[in-house]
């Protein structure tokens, strides 16, 4: 096979997953986005929550918030509860390495914060546990998935909101959630701070 051809074939099935979701999801992402600027100004936070490239993910939007985005303004409250070496690993090594992120949710988590889950399938176990806690501290979740939603759509209660990618490639399922993160990154920072200035 050509290598070319190969990446053309990436490229474009990433501008298809993007054009699909884009049909599918603007309305959901803007009830999410207004969700979180309601969460903000009620002084609450957003902890977010991700498995590796998800991870990162989780990461990217908290830093968004926190510093900024495409414009001055204050920072905004936002963990990633990804990031703490040894929390995470005295968690998986006296407890569970199902619970990394449930602990932090019970222990930071508060009935006017938002958890931001992000699991490509839907599946991750400690994924679906940050979620329970969450529910059990009052809290909304945001979910980021993709192909059927899998575990994590069965957990969503009436309050919740799911943003589903339509694709069951992880990569074009990564790719569409940087755009969503961008999303709603911009969606807050205009709700809070107005215009379109950079």
């Amino acid at each position: 096979m050509d290598l070319q051809d190969r990446m053309l074939g990436h490229f474009l099935e990433s501008i298809e997953t993007q054009r699909k979701a884009a049909a599918d999801l603007t309305a959901v992402i803007q009830i999410a986005g207004e969700t979180m600027v309601n969460c903000l100004l009620s002084d609450g936070k957003i902890l977010s929550c991700g498995n590796g490239g998800s991870a990162g993910d989780a990461q990217h939007f908290s830093a968004e918030l926190l510093n900024r985005f495409e414009k001055e303004r204050p920072g905004l409250p936002a963990i990633a509860i990804t990031t703490d070496s040894s929390t995470l690993t005295a968690i998986a090594n006296d407890y569970d390495y199902i619970e990394i992120f449930s602990k932090q949710v019970s222990a930071l988590g508060q009935g006017n914060d938002i958890l931001l889950a992000i699991s490509t399938s839907g599946n991750s176990p400690n994924i679906t546990e940050a979620i329970k806690s969450a529910h059990n501290r009052g809290m909304r979740i945001v979910a980021l998935t993709g192909n059927d939603g899998g575990t994590m759509a069965d957990l969503m209660s009436p309050e919740d909101i799911e943003i589903r990618v339509p694709s069951d490639r992880t990569a074009r399922i990564q790719e569409a959630h940087l755009v969503i993160i961008h999303c709603l990154c911009d969606y807050i920072d205009t709700k809070l701070f107005g215009g379109d200035e950079g």
